[in-house]
This record gives structure tokens, C-alpha cells and sequence, in this order.
């Protein structure tokens, strides 16, 4: 009988030694990326088919880390959370570097992209983030805590998305004008 009871619990030990069979050692799980992500628009479009109506979605999708990186990325797919992944991806391999002058901009830029216009200038500390849709979450995610922008012309989310990062590409420091002008 003592005997038996021994080799139960050793049965039992063995059980409840297992290493690497719980939840927390998968290697699976979703890393904590550096970059954050904001979906801007999901547009669904509708093709008429034998059955009925075949939804498909497309999705617009802002990434950046809040110290001067920030790119967008469009993914398209039958499902919106798999349209979402893509434009993340997407996003994460067209990163562009706003040139920042501490919290604000170095001076203003106007950015075009087709039918849209977007006016970016600088603020005052403390002002924060004076723009609409679009642009202000490129604007958020660039790390620009005080800036005025405005939207001109179309309001295509992703024209003015692209306009946005026009006008961002444009924006120069003093040092790097300096550089410039005397070579």
C-alpha cells in the first residue's frame, strides 16, 4: 500500500512538472511592437455575383512611433481584421523621418497630392494638435505635439494622408538649410 501511494505521487509529481506545455512559453504569442498603429479608413466595396453581394475591404492604416517615424499602408482582403494586418505591414516598410524642432515643426509647409492640400505650421508649446482626420493622425504618431494643420481641397482620407506626408518630407532644419548653402 505504501508503495503504491509513492508511485502515484511520483505519477503526480511528473504531472505537474511539465515545463514549457503552459500558455506562457508559446512562441506564438504577439510581440510588443515599437511602432503604433491607427486605422484611419475602411471602405467597403461590394461586387454583384450569382449569389448575391461578395464584400471586400480595404483598409487605410497609420504607423509610426511618436519620435519621428511614421509611414501609412494601404491592405485590401476579404476580411477587415486581415485587411487591417496588411496595411500594418505595409506601413512598417514605407516609413519616411519627420524633421521635428522639439515638440513642433521648423517652420511651414504646404503638401499637394492629387486633389489634396494640406498646410502644416508650427504652434506654440502647449497648443497641441490643431488638425482633422487624416492628418492628424499621421501628425500624432510622427511625435508632433504642437502644430496647426489644415486640409485644402479634397478629402480623400488617403490623398490627404499622402498630402500629409508631402508636406512633412518638405520640412528642413536650420542646420541642414545651412549645410545646403554653403556647398
Amino acid at each position: 500500500m505504501a508503495e503504491e501511494r509513492t508511485e502515484r505521487r511520483g505519477r503526480n509529481d511528473r504531472n505537474n512538472n511539465r515545463k514549457g506545455r503552459g500558455r506562457g512559453d508559446r512562441k506564438d504569442f504577439k510581440e510588443k511592437s515599437e511602432f503604433e498603429e491607427r486605422v484611419v479608413h475602411i471602405n467597403r466595396n461590394s461586387k454583384v455575383v450569382k449569389g448575391g453581394r461578395r464584400f471586400s475591404f480595404g483598409a487605410l492604416v497609420v504607423v509610426g512611433d511618436r519620435k519621428g517615424r511614421v509611414g501609412y499602408g494601404l491592405g485590401k482582403a476579404a476580411e477587415v481584421a486581415e485587411a487591417i494586418r496588411k496595411a500594418g505591414e505595409v506601413a512598417k516598410r514605407n516609413l519616411t523621418t519627420v524633421t521635428m524642432r522639439g515638440t513642433t515643426l521648423p517652420h511651414e509647409a504646404i503638401g499637394k497630392y492629387s486633389g489634396a492640400q494640406v498646410l502644416v505650421r508650427p504652434a506654440s508649446e502647449g497648443t497641441g494638435i490643431i488638425a482633422g482626420g487624416p492628418c492628424r493622425a499621421v501628425l500624432e504618431l510622427a511625435g508632433v505635439r504642437d502644430v496647426l494643420a489644415k486640409s485644402l481641397g479634397s478629402n480623400n482620407h488617403l490623398n490627404v494622408t499622402k498630402a500629409t506626408l508631402v508636406a512633412l518630407g518638405q520640412l528642413r532644419s536650420k542646420e541642414e538649410v545651412l549645410a545646403t548653402r554653403k556647398g
